[in-house]
Order: C-alpha cells, then structure tokens, then sequence
C-alpha cells in the first residue's frame, strides 16, 4: 500500500510503495505523466546541476541539514524545511525540493532496509562525489555495485561521514 512522502505545489506526489525488493521504493507521479521510481542517477545529474547554477558548497550544506536530520521516522518538520531552503533556489525552486525530498526518501528507505550496514551514509557518498568531486551521475549512482561494505565504509570515513 503507497505511502505518501510529499505532494509538491504543482501537485506532483512522492511515494514509498512496494518494488521488487521492499517497501521502500520510491516513487514520483508528475502532473500528466505515468508514476515512475526515479533513479538516482536522475537525481544526481539534478543534484548536479543545482550545484553548477548554485554553488557546490550551498547544494552540499543543504544536503547535510537533511543527511543530519534523517533517522527512521518520516519527518514532516523536515520536509517543511526542505520546502523552505529550497526557496533559495529562486529559479528552480520546485526542482530543488523535490531533489532534496528524493534524496531525504532515499535515506529513509535506507535507514529502515534490512542488511543495509551503511544505512544512509550511501547516499551521501553518492551525493558527495557528484556534488563536491565532480563524478559524473552515473558513475556515482554505481559506485557502490559490488563493493564490500567495509570498503565503503572507509571511503565514506575518509571524507568525514
């Protein structure tokens, strides 16, 4: 059964729903168009370009007030916060919040999986390389494909989370 995450001013909606793993795909409806899991590859490339129009240090401090504020348990106070710093974002103000709302849902998702030893410290590498290193979104989105935990762990230690 769909869970609502988030319905965003133009009325798009963000869900977790059952996929072929879990409960906690994502998934986003846009006006007019069919439902579909965002990839993060797709998020990262618009990650990316939030970060080139707006700075990578703003994108990245951004994204660390919800990384800091992702447990468990959805958080409405947080998703208003999403809402409110994605203002700052003046021409793309819709895009930022429902990135930023896909990333915190992908933490989330993580943090309750099963055999997730990272939780959501995956994400942030993720967001990290493409973000602050420059990797290019599909590069990053499979980083982590085959790669021992303990590895991952390291790489994410090694830049300080």
């Amino acid at each position: 059964m769909a869970r609502t995450i988030k319905r965003f001013s133009d009325g798009s909606l963000l869900e977790f729903d059952q996929g072929n793993f879990d409960e906690w795909c994502i998934f986003l409806t846009r006006p007019g168009r069919a439902r579909f899991a965002p990839k993060d590859w797709q998020y990262f490339t618009r990650l990316q370009e939030l970060a080139a129009a707006y700075g990578a240090d703003k994108t990245y401090a951004d994204f660390v007030i919800v990384f800091d504020a992702t447990d468990k348990i959805l958080d409405a106070e947080l998703l208003a916060r999403i809402s409110a710093f994605s203002l700052d974002y003046t021409q793309d103000v819709l895009r930022a919040d429902i990135v930023f709302t896909l990333l915190y849902a992908g933490m989330l998702a993580e943090e309750n999986k099963a055999f997730a030893p990272l939780g959501k410290r995956i994400k942030h590498l993720g967001v990290y390389q493409v973000v602050m290193e420059g990797m290019r979104p599909r590069e990053a989105a499979t980083f982590s494909v085959g790669r021992p935990w303990q590895e991952l762990a390291r790489l994410c230690a090694g830049r300080g989370f």
